[in-house]
């Protein structure tokens, strides 16, 4: 499938939060977005929390514990629920989108997180961390992926997004790859699947098991 070269599908939000430069920018576009979000990437035939709650549940199963990393407004936690899954936990940058995750009843726990820093969370925590939508442009980088991998308990599961056009050219290929040389993580996939149809944007879908 080609590439857009638009990434954004015309959105005007989507084009904010990829141009954003620094973290406070990135946190008042989303909390401006937050009302209108779902329509949004409902308009935008958005498949990433779908596939991430899917991918979760076939690797790690629905009994564990689970932290959506980046839930914005819940709709992998909406997902994850309706695939079985009871114990869901959520973060994001936004406390605008973390007040609709709320509404969602699809959360244990909810926290405001700068998923760029070091999380304040024990290793070994969770039997899976889902991450859909927030490894992409303008937001955050790779280092996030060791730092999932840190806080599941040995054989369990990180499936993240990240957006196709900077897989390689953001640096995210290069760690996939590190932390399978370096045995921190088993790689299980790295395939290509649609993001966003309506703007014909597709996304990496990282699996990866802590050994």
């Amino acid at each position: 499938m080609a590439e857009s070269k638009d990434w954004t599908g015309g959105n005007a939000f989507i084009s904010r939060v990829y141009a954003s430069q620094s973290t406070d920018e990135t946190q008042k576009a989303y909390d401006e977005w937050a009302a209108i979000y779902d329509k949004d990437m409902v308009d935008a035939e958005y498949e990433s929390p779908a596939i991430v709650a899917s991918e979760v549940i076939k690797y790690a199963g629905a009994d564990g514990k689970i932290l959506d990393a980046g839930c914005g407004t819940g709709l992998v936690g909406i997902q994850l629920s309706k695939l079985g899954a009871k114990a869901i936990d959520g973060n994001d940058l936004s406390p605008g989108m973390l007040e609709v995750a709320r509404k969602t009843g699809a959360y244990q726990d909810l926290k405001a997180v700068d998923l760029s820093q070091k999380l304040d969370t024990a290793e070994g925590s969770y039997a899976a961390v889902a991450c859909a939508g927030t490894l992409t442009q303008g937001h955050v980088g790779p280092g996030a992926l060791a730092e999932f991998l840190r806080i599941v308990r040995p054989g369990g599961i990180v499936v993240a997004t990240i957006l196709d056009p900077i897989y390689e050219s953001g640096g995210y290929q290069r760690e996939v790859e590190r932390l399978g040389k370096e045995r921190y993580a088993e790689i299980l996939s790295t395939e290509a699947k649609n993001y966003r149809r309506s703007a014909n944007t597709l996304a990496r879908v990282v699996v990866l098991r802590k050994p």
